[in-house]
């Protein structure tokens, strides 16, 4: 049976897993970090080390927004990112 096209398809929720971020950055982070020790401590490696070293500034960078735009959030201020509510502390 064809659906009609004027009907609303809501998406499924995604599991509260894949909700956290945290993990996922802490992860990412450790990742670069042993990309960095791997890089400087074999010397075959030697080429890797400038993107190892980018890769943890672009890993700190995108945490510190991260971080910024939750404090703005959970001050309420007008140019705070939408959708951040789900990391909001209830209180």
């Amino acid at each position: 049976m064809p659906q009609e096209p004027d009907q609303n398809l809501e998406a499924p929720q995604l599991p509260r897993a894949l909700l956290g971020l945290w993990p996922f950055i802490i992860i990412g982070a450790l990742g670069w970090l042993i990309t960095v020790a791997v890089a400087f401590l074999v010397p075959s490696l030697e080429s890797w080390r400038p993107i190892a070293v980018a890769g943890i500034g672009v890993s700190c960078l995108g945490t510190s927004m991260f971080v910024w735009q939750l404090a703005a959030a959970r001050r309420g201020a007008r140019g705070a990112q939408t959708g951040l509510e789900t990391f909001l502390d209830p209180k």
